[in-house]
């Protein structure tokens, strides 16, 4: 077998091993979120500033504590934010607290989609990397979003498969497909995979990494699914690079009909 070339994922110049990003809530105990990360490998794990911080101290310095020591790179979010006000103060508390200018841009514009303002997104973004952050902003499949907040100056983008927490999988393929024509740089599927074969699709279409959580923690087995998750990451990934064959209208033989015995021949 043709060993396998290095292929980092690169985000912001950095290079990450992985291209799966785990989410560290809503998981039964500490002790499955620790099984489900030695499972799947994540190159990032999330965290949220504001809903950790509304738990009691002695929790929240424990949670801390068990992502440290986990040595994978933690990216904060702003979940929960809903002005820019909100997103900047946040945003500069998360930097003290986890030491990393990385940050997981939300800025939430509807309470019950959980979609994101996309009227205040790209100020949002813009005011953040003039801070000095690296902004991964949630966003949706919009094209036109997507292009404004790269010509911000996001090196990245994460958009949604479907509105969070719904595990619907790809809701729009004609859309995300497009974006991923369209932009050149580095994106993210950020929320709605609710399945492995939802993680695979968006790979094979070219997309760069996943974002998960709630389909991994709400699983009957997180640990299980996150491996699950993890395998279904790459593989979508190694059939991306290899090519897929072209879709046909019509059957074709896959056996030649040269070398046939005379008799079988029409």
């Amino acid at each position: 077998m043709t060993p396998r070339a290095p292929d980092p994922l690169v985000l912001y110049g950095e290079t990450f091993h992985s291209r799966l990003l785990l989410g560290t809530s809503r998981y039964p105990s500490p002790a499955v979120l620790q099984s489900a990360i030695e499972v799947s490998q994540p190159c990032m794990l999330t965290a949220s500033l504001r809903r950790q911080s509304a738990q009691t101290q002695e929790h929240g310095q424990s949670f801390w504590q068990l992502l440290k020591a986990f040595n994978i790179p933690v990216l904060p979010n702003t979940a929960g934010c809903h002005s820019i006000q909100e997103v900047m103060a946040t945003a500069q508390m998360a930097r003290e607290v986890f030491e990393t200018p990385w940050i997981k841009l939300e800025l939430i514009g509807d309470d019950y989609t959980l979609q994101p303002d996309t009227l205040n997104l790209v100020q949002a973004a813009t005011l953040l990397i003039q801070e000095g952050f690296k902004v991964l902003p949630y966003c949706t499949e919009d094209l036109v979003l997507c292009q404004k907040l790269v010509d911000a100056g996001c090196q990245a983008v994460m958009p949604w498969a479907a509105p969070i927490g719904t595990g619907k999988g790809p809701v729009n393929p004609y859309a995300m497909r497009m974006l991923r024509d369209r932009l050149k740089v580095p994106m993210i599927v950020d929320a709605g995979l609710g399945k492995p074969s939802h993680a695979c699709q968006v790979m094979e279409w070219g997309y760069d990494g996943v974002l998960l959580n709630t389909a991994v923690a709400l699983a009957q087995d997180p640990v299980v699914m996150a491996g699950a998750f993890a395998g279904a990451t790459q593989a979508g990934r190694d059939a991306w690079l290899a090519g897929a064959m072209l879709e046909q209208d019509s059957a074709q033989p896959s056996t030649p009909v040269m070398g046939t015995p005379f008799w079988h021949q029409p």
